[in-house]
C-alpha cells in the first residue's frame, strides 16, 4: 500500500505543477513579457526558469540550437533582428550564398566523377549524355 500511496501521491503533485498558476506551456504567451530573473536549473545542465515581472513564468531549455534552428530563426525573425544587426545579417548573407556556391559546386564535382569513372564501363552512358545535352538546347 505504501508505494501504491507514494505513487498516488507523486501523480497528484505533478498534476499539480503542471497546473500551477503562472505556468506559461506555449510560446507565444511570452510575448510583450518582461523577465524579471533567469535561474539556472541543476537538473539540466543549461536549462533556466524564466520568471516574469508579472508572476509568470517558464522552464527553458538548454540554449544549445541547432544550427536549422538557428537558419530558421534568423529568417524567420529577419524583420525584427535585421534592423539591430545590419552588419550580421550583411555577414549572414554572404555565407548562405558562399554556402550554397559550395554545395552546387560539391555536386557538380560529384557528378562529373561518378560519370567519368563509370565511362569505361557503360559505353552507352556517353551516347546518354549527348542525347541530354540535344535535349536541354
Amino acid at each position: 500500500m505504501a508505494a501504491e500511496d507514494k505513487w498516488k501521491a507523486n501523480l497528484e503533485k505533478v498534476a499539480f505543477m503542471k497546473q500551477f498558476p503562472g505556468l506559461l506551456g506555449r510560446w507565444e504567451t511570452l510575448a510583450g513579457k518582461t523577465v524579471e530573473a533567469v535561474i539556472p536549473l541543476k537538473g539540466k545542465q543549461g536549462a533556466a526558469a524564466i520568471v516574469f515581472t508579472d508572476g509568470s513564468f517558464t522552464v527553458a531549455p538548454p540554449m544549445a540550437t541547432e544550427p536549422y534552428e538557428l537558419g530558421e530563426t534568423l529568417a524567420a525573425a529577419r524583420r525584427l533582428l535585421e534592423p539591430k544587426h545590419q552588419q550580421a545579417y550583411v555577414e549572414y548573407d554572404r555565407l548562405v550564398r558562399q554556402d550554397k556556391e559550395a554545395l552546387k559546386a560539391a555536386r557538380l564535382e560529384k557528378i562529373v566523377g561518378a560519370i567519368e569513372n563509370n565511362l569505361e564501363q557503360i559505353p552507352e552512358l556517353k551516347d546518354r549524355l549527348k542525347a541530354l545535352v540535344k535535349e536541354w538546347k
